[in-house]
């Protein structure tokens, strides 16, 4: 009898291999290939109009963040390099938050509402993801381009004697990404707020908790998660936007998607655009980690 559960065990374990198989290949030639080949790509040496050359070589790496000087050889910090990586974390932060202090209240909003009607609000949330994004960037270039809707309507009524600056600027980026991933912070949120007995909201009235103590100690632990989970699909996202910087910066503003295709683009600098792409994984890969280590303990302090 023994024998027999030995070899069934058995022989469901091959077939869970097997079934995992076909998924199994699509990682590895899908995605963990493409990933060796650019890891590869990093520490190899650029062509002179594009491609690599075969020969190990590790100055894409040092040219990410250093670089040297055309005429005294000095060595210094690759600032238009960093200059990009910190305003493409720093966008990103900023989406987050304000994608956050927009999309909380809407999603409480939405919660709110009654169960019949709360399809058709989230229904006007997914319509912008019915388009396109760079239809999408577009829109948000009409509204604040120097012709653009808003600067036609502060001229017309006197506010403004000439139009406004806004497009091409760090403002006109922000407010792109806040548009374009709003929907990914409300959804998670949303999805936690639905699940949230507010009967709790009634109990802490009940107990005079005032509406800030309501908000921070029974609302937002409880939906935490949730937003946590939205942070980091806004996050993620913004740090290698491409379509959105590209055409609300003008080429003036570039985040980092920007500069990695510049590198494999104009640049024929592969090796460098390589080693940039890798380092943009190694952040998303942070973020990722913070992400689990946080929900790990919600998790923790939910069983405890």
């Amino acid at each position: 009898m023994s024998d027999l559960a030995a070899t069934r065990s058995r022989t469901e374990r091959r077939n869970r291999w097997l079934l995992l198989l076909p998924a199994l290949a699509i990682l590895i030639f899908a995605a963990a290939g493409p990933l060796l080949i650019v890891l590869i790509y990093s520490f190899l040496t650029p062509g002179d109009y594009g491609g690599v050359v075969w020969k190990l070589s590790g100055e894409a790496w040092f040219n990410v963040f250093f670089e040297r000087d055309f005429f005294t050889d000095t060595l210094g910090f690759a600032d238009a390099h960093l200059s990009i990586l910190w305003r493409s974390i720093s966008l990103s932060l900023m989406t987050t938050v304000l994608a956050f202090l927009v999309g909380f209240p809407t999603a409480y909003f939405i919660a709110t509402r009654p169960a019949n009607s709360r399809d058709m609000w989230m229904l006007l949330i997914m319509i912008p993801f019915w388009t396109n994004l760079l239809i999408r960037t577009f829109a948000i270039m009409e509204l604040i381009r120097n012709e653009g809707t808003i600067n036609t309507v502060l001229l017309a009524i006197g506010i403004i004697d000439e139009p406004i600056q806004m497009l091409f600027t760090n403002a006109s980026l922000l407010a792109g990404m806040v548009f374009v991933y709003l929907p990914l912070m409300i959804l998670p949120v949303y999805a936690a707020m639905e699940r949230f007995d507010f009967s709790l909201v009634e109990a802490a009235y009940d107990l005079y908790a005032t509406r800030r103590k309501v908000l921070t100690k029974v609302i937002f632990p409880i939906v935490k998660p949730g937003v946590i989970a939205g942070s980091i699909l806004v996050f993620v996202p913004c740090l290698g936007a491409y379509v959105t910087p590209r055409v609300l910066g003008g080429g003036k503003k570039l985040m980092l998607g920007n500069l990695i295709e510049l590198q494999f683009g104009a640049g024929r600098n592969w090796p460098l655009g390589a080693a940039l792409a890798l380092t943009l994984l190694v952040i998303v890969t942070i973020a990722l980690l913070f992400y689990v280590r946080v929900a790990g303990r919600e998790g923790e302090s939910n069983i405890g």
